[in-house]
C-alpha cells in the first residue's frame, strides 16, 4: 500500500525542509512534529503539509502525534553540543529510542532514519560519530520486527540553506585578513540535498530497502582546501587561505569551540580525522545519479538578483 502521510521529526530544518517539498510534488502529506510550530507556519504554504506542537522527551506526545501515519521519518541531528542544553547522547540515541517506542505502539511499520558516513558505534572517531553509530543500531534493532527500518549516512550535505557553504562563505566575508583553515587535508564527497531528499522518497515505499544502510555522497571527492577555494572563487572572493598544521588545528578548535556557537569545535576536529566518501554509494544502488558540486555552487553564491536563476537550475535538475 502507498505511503500517504509521512510524519516527520526534523522536518523543520534544512533536510526537512526539501523533502517536504519533494514528498508534496510526490503527493504525499506530511505531518512535520516541532517544538515551536508557530515559527514555521510558511512550511504549509502550498498545502500538504500539517504543523504539530511536540515535546522531542516526552514518548506520549511523540505518539500521539504520529497516530494515522504510514512511516516516520526522523531528521533530528546536532553538529555541537551545548545549544540549549542539548547533548549528542540525548539527540542522537534517547531521542530515536522514543520513536521507535512512539511507533509500534502506534502501529506505524515503515521508519526511515538520518545517520552519518562514518557513524560507528565501537569505533567512531568523534562523540558524534559514536553516538550516531549507536542510534544507527539501535533503531534496526528496537524496530524488530514490526517496524521495517531503512538507514541513510550522507557525507557533507550541500544546497540552498545549508550549514556548510553559507558557513565558509559567512567566515570568508566577515574574517578580516588570511583565512585560516584547520585540517586542510580531509577529504568529503559532497552531496547534494536534492539527491539526499531523493533517496528518503525512492525508499519509501520499496521493500528492497528494509534493514539497509545507504552511504550517500557526491559524484567527486575534494579535500577541504579545495572546496573552500572553490566557494571563495564562485562568491568572487579573494583572499589568502592558510592551511594549518596538525597543532594549529587543534588549538583553533580548542578556541573556537568556546566561542558564541562554537563555529568549529574539538569534536569537529575529531570528525574530520576520518575522511567523508563512500566506498558504495546508496544513490547508485537506487538508481539516482549524483550531482556535482560545481553544477550548482556558482549559483548558491551569486548576488540576490542572480539567485532567481538558482531556482531554475533546481527545477531542471529535478
Amino acid at each position: 500500500m502507498a505511503t500517504k502521510l509521512v510524519s516527520i521529526l526534523g522536518g523543520t530544518g534544512f533536510v526537512g525542509t526539501h523533502l517536504v517539498n519533494r514528498l508534496r510534488r510526490a503527493g504525499i502529506e506530511s505531518r512535520v512534529l516541532s517544538r515551536h510550530p508557530q515559527r514555521h507556519r510558511g512550511l504549509q504554504a502550498g498545502g500538504g503539509v500539517t504543523l504539530h506542537k511536540v515535546d522531542p522527551k516526552d514518548e506520549e506526545q511523540i505518539h500521539h502525534a504520529l497516530v494515522g501515519s504510514d512511516a516516520v521519518i526522523n531528521l533530528v541531528g546536532i553538529l555541537n553540543e551545548g545549544a540549549h542544553g542539548a547533548d549528542f547522547r540525548n539527540v542522537h540515541v534517547a531521542l530515536p529510542d522514543r520513536v521507535v517506542a512512539a511507533a509500534r505502539r502506534a502501529g506505524i511499520r515503515r521508519l526511515l532514519h538520518m545517520s552519518a558516513l562514518n557513524a560507528n558505534e565501537s569505533h567512531g572517531a568523534s562523540a558524534y560519530l559514536t553516538s550516531k553509530g549507536e542510534a544507527e543500531n539501535r533503531v534496526h534493532t528496537l524496530g524488530k520486527p514490526a517496524v521495517k527500518v531503512t538507514s541513510f549516512r550522507p557525507s557533507v550535505i550541500f544546497g540552498p540553506g545549508d550549514s556548510f557553504i553559507n558557513r565558509f562563505d559567512q567566515l570568508l566575508r566577515k574574517l578580516p585578513g588570511p583565512f585560516p583553515l584547520a585540517c586542510p587535508h580531509s577529504r568529503f564527497a559532497p552531496v547534494y540535498v536534492s539527491d539526499v531528499v531523493e533517496a528518503f522518497l525512492r525508499a519509501l515505499d520499496d521493500k528492497r530497502t528494509w534493514d539497509q544502510h545507504y552511504d550517500l555522497c557526491g559524484p567527486e571527492v575534494y579535500t577541504l582546501e579545495a572546496l573552500v577555494r572553490r566557494i571563495a572563487a564562485a562568491a568572487g572572493i579573494s583572499k589568502p587561505i592558510i592551511a594549518l598544521g596538525d597543532g594549529a588545528s587543534r588549538l583553533q578548535a580548542r578556541v573556537l569551540g568556546k566561542m558564541p556557537g562554537k563555529p568549529f569545535s574539538y569534536d569537529n576536529y575529531l570528525s574530520l580525522q576520518t575522511d567523508s566518501i563512500c566506498n558504495s554509494n546508496g544513490l547508485e544502488r537506487l538508481g539516482i545519479e549524483a550531482t556535482a558540486i560545481d553544477s550548482v555552487l556558482p549559483y548558491m553564491l551569486t548576488p540576490k538578483a542572480s539567485r532567481r536563476r538558482y531556482s531554475e537550475l533546481r527545477r531542471c535538475i529535478r
